[in-house]
Formats: C-alpha cells, structure tokens, sequence
C-alpha cells in the first residue's frame, strides 16, 4: 500500500477499527480486572491474526536541544507503523493519560491514537481516538 493510502486509511479510521475489533475480541474474553501486561500480550496475539504489522513496547525518542535522547519513552504499541496504542487497566482514564498518549503522538510524528482502558465495563466505555 502506498504512503497515501496508508494515511488515508489511518486518518480515517480504516485501521483502528481493525485495532479496535481485536481488543473488543480481548475485553469480551478476558472481561476487565487484570493487568496491563496481561491484555497488552493478548491483544498481540489478535493483531497478528488478524493479519496487522505492529511493534511492541516501540521506543520514542526525544530530541532535546538537538540532541536525541533514547530509552526514555516507550509506546505500549505502534500498530501498522501508523497508530500509536496506549493500553491502561486502571479504574478510570485520566487527563494525564489523553497527555501521554497526545504527547506519544507529537513525539512520533504519527497521527493517530488509541488510549484504551481495560478495566472499563466495556472496551468501548474505556476508548478515546486521536487524530492529530
């Protein structure tokens, strides 16, 4: 697929509707209360059967004054180099985590996010999208 047309599909949602099956599959499965690491493995093993590319635990460098500085920040997940993911298991989201994630966008340079919360009676209640 050509940059364009990746974009395309990114921005508008082709993607993370995919992402968002997977981790639907994930939540009905398991049901929220577990951990993080737990869900973060298991929507892996969805992502890949369904077929998509992704990095885990994908580093995110910073540039400061020029110079770059590695190892500080890590995406929980980067899915068709295109959408950043950030999973959380916590009781509810947060502003510090729309920040995080807006702050692994701009970072990156990706356009796209997913915050997604486990621990939310449905996947759905514990989801916000980003595009930049």
């Amino acid at each position: 697929m050509d940059g364009r047309k990746l974009e395309e599909r990114l921005v508008r949602g082709g993607v993370t509707g995919d992402i968002i099956r997977c981790a639907i599959q994930v939540h009905r499965t398991l049901g929220p209360g577990l951990l993080e690491s737990v869900y973060k493995k298991c929507l892996a093993l969805e992502l890949a059967g369904a077929g998509l590319s992704f990095l885990v635990e994908a580093e995110i460098p910073i540039v400061y004054k020029g110079v770059r500085i590695d190892g500080v920040f890590k995406a929980d997940m980067i899915v068709e180099e295109g959408v950043v993911l950030e999973l959380k298991a916590v009781e509810a989201l947060s502003p510090i985590h729309e920040a995080q994630l807006l702050t692994y966008l701009r970072l990156s340079k990706h356009r796209v996010g997913l915050l997604m919360n486990f621990n939310a009676p449905t996947l759905v209640a514990g989801l916000r999208r980003f595009v930049l």
